[in-house]
């Protein structure tokens, strides 16, 4: 049997079956990690031993008969830009190499109440300010066993891409669903953290775990907060399903063949699929840069040298040491975010560059809202992930077939906290089509 392949679903039946133990299926994981991170360093930081006596101190629970999580003995890598007590978080950059944050984030904390196992932090981008890594740690990880899931950020579509380009399924859930305390902040209107998993059931057990109102986080949505698990319905009569045809328009033919037979199959299960259209797309990317460069280059101010990460060496007064610090701490992507984002920011372009983006934002979330006056949910390829960001809304991206041996895939997009319609179309989808969990030849 090979565990590494398994979801978290089939694994905790064996788990409470107790055919396996968590402590061997935490070994057969961290076996995989120095395979893989030989190919592509897909972990950054590897906490052996913490998951080892974490995945014990599981065993010993269950043998005692305590009532335990689905989530209790699974182990999970974790993105490098969220916080872990006592584990290095750096988010792929020189500047934290050496940051050991002293407390969890939010997640954490729910995820090791849990009873989860985390295995060690995944590779990223510098801060995830590049859209480079759409193979990047996490999603390489959980494709290759190494991991059963992960957590990620998504700030403009990294999660999604990423999940998709394994095979995977990625949820980047509604604004503040989730909490952002502890998440190492790239541009903190659009970042929001959610799942990488292997399959839709995976998908909602993850996020009745993770998400929940925090105190600590400003933006964390009070509300009653749904079992997800209960939207896993193969049922999709009578639901409504916008094509927008800005998200069709020069994309791939073969891949928008592909999504069309999603589409027809979601009409022959009882869905009403029709074109409709978001005037504003068009606008989006160049919105998305402006407002995300802005707030990185407000949030990377932070990192100075003096109170933690790194410091350059060899400053003779605290402006030379801020310069040294920043110049030798960042690589070139961020340098140049936090020199456009100031010069967005500033006196001179604030109000015909920035507030004018933040306008632009208005029409495009004006947009969704008025397409989700009509439809339940929207199907699109996962070409334009940004605009989900900037409209706060959900979004869920899984594979539709293979391409010249690659995976590619489609994006369902709801209205504000409508996760369950996504996790039940998702479902209908994957339980009556063969696309949806197909892996390229690694």
């Amino acid at each position: 049997m090979e565990l590494n392949k398994l979801t978290i679903h089939e694994l905790q039946a064996l788990l409470a079956k107790k055919e396996i133990s968590s402590l061997e299926l935490t070994e057969k994981c961290l076996e995989q990690v120095e395979n893989i991170n030989e190919q592509n360093q897909a972990f950054i930081t590897i906490a052996k031993e913490k998951a080892l006596k974490a995945a014990q101190a599981v065993d010993e629970k269950r043998d005692r008969g305590e009532e335990l999580s689905p989530l209790a003995g699974i182990p999970v890598a974790l993105k490098d830009n969220i916080c872990t007590e006592g584990i290095t978080t750096s988010c792929g950059s020189k500047i934290l190499h050496n940051f050991v944050p002293p407390y969890n984030a939010y997640v954490v904390e729910r995820i090791c109440e849990a009873e989860g196992i985390v295995l060690g932090k995944t590779n990223m981008d510098e801060f995830s300010l590049e859209t480079t890594t759409s193979r990047e740690g996490s999603g390489v990880a959980v494709a290759n066993g190494v991991s059963v899931y992960a957590l990620g950020s998504d700030t403009g579509g990294s999660l999604r891409r990423t999940a998709v380009a394994n095979g995977l399924v990625g949820l980047k859930p509604t604004y503040g669903l989730v909490s952002r305390n502890g998440l190492v902040a790239y541009a903190s209107s659009l970042d929001q953290i959610g799942p990488i998993t292997k399959d839709v059931t995976d998908s909602a057990l993850v996020l009745n775990t993770i998400a929940g109102h925090d105190a600590k986080d400003s933006t964390s949505l009070k509300i009653e907060y749904p079992d997800y698990t209960q939207f896993l319905k193969n049922d999709v009569q009578g639901l409504r399903i916008g094509l927008p045809q800005e998200y069709f328009n020069n994309e791939n033919s073969a891949l928008v063949d592909k999504i069309k037979e999603v589409a027809q199959k979601l009409e022959e299960l009882g869905a009403i699929v029709e074109e409709c259209s978001l005037p504003h797309t068009e606008y989006a990317q160049g919105v998305y840069e402006i407002i995300a460069t802005a707030e990185a280059s407000s949030n990377l101010a932070r990192y100075d040298g003096v109170r933690y990460g790194y410091r350059a060496a060899g400053a003779q007064d605290v402006d030379t040491l801020f310069v040294k610090t920043r110049s030798e701490g960042f690589g070139p992507e961020a340098k140049d975010k936090i020199i456009l984002g100031t010069y967005i920011l500033s006196s001179d372009s604030y109000e015909e560059i920035y507030l004018k983006a933040l306008k632009i934002r208005s029409l495009i979330k004006q947009d969704f809202e008025q397409a989700f006056s009509k439809y339940d949910c929207l199907l699109t390829p996962p070409v334009y992930t940004n605009p989900v960001n900037l409209a706060g809304i959900p979004a869920l991206t899984m594979t539709c077939g293979l391409i010249d041996n690659q995976p590619v895939g489609l994006q369902l997009i709801g209205k504000e906290l409508a996760e369950g319609t996504l996790l039940r179309i998702a479902y209908s989808i994957e339980q009556n089509t063969d696309q949806t969990r197909l892996k390229a030849s690694l």
